[in-house]
């Protein structure tokens, strides 16, 4: 069988279906898709809302902390409540109606199954927490775990007396941290590994007392990769960290023209082989992979997977040994998922919705420890085997037009229009920001913000730039975000200062930040490089300098296998061909750094 290529229905643009697509889709009986796949990620990005949060009230008039917003149709439960033996997920279901589409059915059982206010497992005193599990004491902490005095946290776990973490692991005092782990008294760095007492550092390992380096390894008192005596470190880092928001505004733009004049790696790649994407670990046979965790073989398109997944594709928020999945996100582990969203411990699970511990379920929402049900009614084996191929069979012959005119049949994943969330509520904002013109051009809805009650009590121009001269009054006074709502980015434009982040900053000799958590959030987002991968030839020039503009050369500290002629090899990496980043290929890439 040949490549195809094939128009998505939503972009227009064209897409290639290769031979071992086809397999996989006949291994798991689904026709091809009509969507390309940054179109399928982003529909699925559309149903998991991680970050916004509101105050709401249950059916029981008991006010909640809850990701469905007071203005959604939904039932709400508690948690407690809803995994409890009070209610039943079954008193909802109905038979197939096959005089209606499947979808509409599908929507309109979600508008009528209560649903779990938010995700946040065995929490203590962390009530502003969702997708999480056994965090304490944390604040704002969203899909992060087993963290302890943690605050603005998103997809950190094992961390502590921390702020502003974004994929930080086992860190402890850290702020700004991104991308690392094993961090102590560690700020403003990204990629870096057993570093401490140390800020504004790029890709380092294993090194304590430095500032403002790249690619250092088995290092102390370092100031931009300068060596320096004990002495000589602690005398000039007093001027370069005075606690001053203006002293660190210098010091950011500094670091970054500093970072883009040292060679990068063409992707963060550890002990894997055949795999194109980055970010990835412990993994085999895997194309076009972004953020996998400890493991994944032959798969394609997944982003952030933890614990091992195999021959899945079109798939985020996924692990725990997960196998045989398509066109689903968050699911842990499931064997065999289709088109399904929030499934836990399940296996033959298609079209559901926030399932458990469930065995073949077709169309399901909210059951748990069940078998054999369709639209949340019960059924025999006999009769689930019977009724699911009709069902199907139906899906293709009356299929689902949303209001764009786009079709979806069976093996196409939920209309952008039936999701529960509007699309900046949701994660496909961070990763695809739109417009709201853009949003709902495309069939999704959009959250305009809602309307404030508050006074701005402190401008941002009114804040003291050094952290010396802050007044303990500054908890709980509303201060105005820098962006003030101008920006893409679910800014709230407005924030506070709780108490135990204005002691870290003091104790650290950190300023104030200027913006409100949403927007530092999306501030760590743009470091991090696209969900998109370009060919491009390694930049290595030999003994050659090399640099996208003046100021910017690198020159080689070694010998490369290609000698003094420019570095022959191809790759596909995340970094775009116009960025000013200097990529090498893996191989000069290692003579340069390790």
């Amino acid at each position: 069988m040949n490549p195809e290529t094939r128009v998505c229905q939503n972009c227009k643009q064209g897409f290639i279906i290769e031979p071992e697509d086809f397999d996989f889709y006949e291994k798991i009986k689904v026709p091809p898709p009509t969507w390309c796949s940054d179109c399928k990620l982003t529909r699925r990005m559309s149903w998991r809302n991680e970050r916004t949060l509101y105050k709401r009230r249950d059916i029981f008039g008991k006010e909640l902390i809850s990701i469905y917003s007071p203005d959604k149709p939904f039932k709400i439960f508690e948690q407690k409540y809803w995994w409890g033996d009070d209610w039943s997920p079954l008193d909802y279901g109905r038979a197939y109606n096959f005089s209606e589409t499947f979808f509409k059915q599908f929507r309109r059982l979600l508008d009528e199954v209560p649903v779990i206010s938010l995700i946040n497992i065995n929490a203590v005193n962390s009530d502003y927490c969702n997708s999480a599990v056994g965090n304490k004491n944390c604040y704002l902490s969203f899909g992060g775990d087993f963290c302890e005095n943690v605050s603005y946290n998103t997809l950190s776990q094992h961390c502590k007396d921390s702020f502003d973490l974004y994929w930080a692991n086992k860190s402890e005092l850290c702020y700004e941290l991104s991308d690392s782990e094993n961090g102590y008294k560690l700020f403003f760095s990204r990629y870096c590994q057993s570093c401490n007492n140390s800020a504004f550092l790029y890709n380092c390992r294993n090194c304590s007392e430095c500032f403002g380096c790249v690619n250092l390894r088995n290092k102390s008192n370092c100031i931009f990769n300068e060596q320096y005596t004990k002495e000589e470190y602690e005398k000039k880092l007093k001027d370069l960290s005075d606690g001053s928001f203006g002293t660190l505004q210098k010091i950011k733009a500094k670091f970054s023209d500093f970072e883009k004049q040292a060679v990068h790696r063409f992707a963060v790649m550890v002990n894997s082989q055949n795999v194109t994407g980055n970010n990835v670990y412990n993994t085999k046979n895997c194309q076009n992979c972004f953020d996998v965790l400890d493991g994944a073989q032959d798969c394609k398109n997944l982003l952030i997977t933890a614990a091992g997944v195999k021959d899945c594709r079109e798939v985020n928020h996924i692990g725990l040994g997960s196998e045989l999945c398509y066109e689903s996100c968050m699911i842990f582990p499931v064997f065999r998922a289709l088109c399904s969203a929030i499934v836990m411990n399940s296996t033959n699970i298609s079209y559901s919705y926030n399932c458990h511990n469930s065995n073949n379920l077709f169309a399901c929402i909210g059951l748990r420890n069940k078998q054999y049900c369709i639209l949340n009614k019960q059924y025999t084996k006999e009769e689930y085997e019977a009724l699911v191929p009709k069902i199907i069979e139906h899906m293709n012959q009356m299929p689902y037009v949303d209001k764009q005119g786009r079709t979806y049949r069976y093996g196409e994943f939920f209309p952008p229009e039936l999701s529960p969330f509007c699309y900046n509520e949701t994660i496909a904002q961070e990763y695809f920001p739109l417009t709201k013109e853009q949003a709902i051009e495309q069939g999704y809805s959009w959250k305009d913000p809602e309307p404030r009650n508050y006074q701005i009590d402190i401008k941002t121009d009114q804040l003291p730039d050094n952290i010396r001269d802050v007044k303990d009054d500054i908890i709980g006074k509303v201060i105005e975000c820098s962006h003030q709502g101008q920006c893409n980015e679910q800014c709230t434009e407005a924030f506070r200062i709780i108490e135990p982040e204005l002691q870290f900053y003091r104790r650290m000799n950190l300023p104030l930040p200027r913006l409100c958590p949403n927007c530092r959030h999306y501030g760590r987002l743009k470091q991090r490089n696209p969900l998109k991968l370009w060919t491009r030839q390694c930049m290595c020039q030999g003994q050659t300098p090399r640099g996208q503009t003046p100021g910017q050369a690198y020159q080689n500290t070694s010998s490369h296998q290609h000698g003094d002629n420019p570095c022959p090899n191809t790759f596909q990496t995340s970094y775009a061909p116009d960025r000013p980043e200097i990529v090498y290929c893996e191989q000069c890439y290692l003579k340069e750094v390790v």
